[in-house]
């Protein structure tokens, strides 16, 4: 997706701000995404922690619109405190900001509940609007977290036979039955009584295994594997 600044579509009129906690144990790292975020109209911080605990406390306290987690924080897991906040404050949304591109992580943190994972490195200007999108329900990954997914998944191809590749599990078809027809990952979860980590959790697995990157696709494979059926013609 092309990004321009100035036609950004999730940018808000500002007559509702975002709410956001920001947890990095770095004081400059937390400073720079502060100033960041409140030169935006849209955007206001309402709290800051220096590590996990704290953040988890405060998205309790304050019930911000997102959250926002460093990794590699001194004392409780992230992933734990992310898990937590998925758990107990349901209108938070979660994103990673982390110096990690290691895929290890990211699948430990859709796990934990995240809708967002994205590099420190990210222009200022890319990570509000992916905050904002965010914020309007939609995921969102650093172009390079991206790549490696695509290439980790080209690898695989590479070392595995077709079948195996592309053979869902009882439960995975129906998470993507689910998602193809339009259901949230909470709703999804509700309707098969597991939690909603479990739902990301099998989500990221077909996804990777059918090579899908987008909702479209999920769509378009679900419907060719005869999972959901296609729309009748208007």
């Amino acid at each position: 997706m092309v990004f321009s600044p100035k036609s950004d579509p999730f940018r808000f009129d500002g007559s509702k701000r975002i709410r956001c906690v920001l947890a990095d144990d770095h004081t400059l790292l937390r400073d720079g995404v502060r100033r960041v975020l409140e030169e935006a109209s849209d955007f206001a911080v309402v709290g800051e922690a220096a590590d996990a605990s704290e953040a988890l406390k405060l998205v309790i306290e304050y019930r911000p619109d997102l959250v926002l987690l460093d990794i590699s924080m001194p004392g409780m897991s992230s992933f734990e405190a992310a898990r937590l906040i998925e758990e107990h404050c349901a209108g938070t949304r979660i994103v990673f900001l982390t110096m990690h591109e290691d895929l290890e992580y990211l699948t430990q943190a859709l796990r934990s509940g995240a809708s967002g994972y994205l590099l420190k490195d990210t222009p200022a200007p890319h990570l509000l609007h992916a905050l904002r999108s965010i914020h309007c329900g939609e995921r969102s990954f650093s172009p390079r977290i991206m790549r490696q997914m695509q290439d980790e998944g080209a690898a695989e191809k590479s070392t595995r036979g077709r079948a195996d590749r592309t053979t869902l599990t009882p439960r995975e078809r129906e998470v993507m039955k689910l998602l193809a027809e339009g259901h949230t990952v909470r709703q999804a979860a509700g309707q098969l009584g597991v939690s909603v980590k479990t739902v990301e959790a099998h989500k990221f697995n077909l996804m990777r295994k059918l090579d899908i990157h987008n909702k479209a696709q999920l769509v378009t494979v679900a419907i060719r594997k005869k999972i959901v059926s296609a729309p009748i013609p208007m």
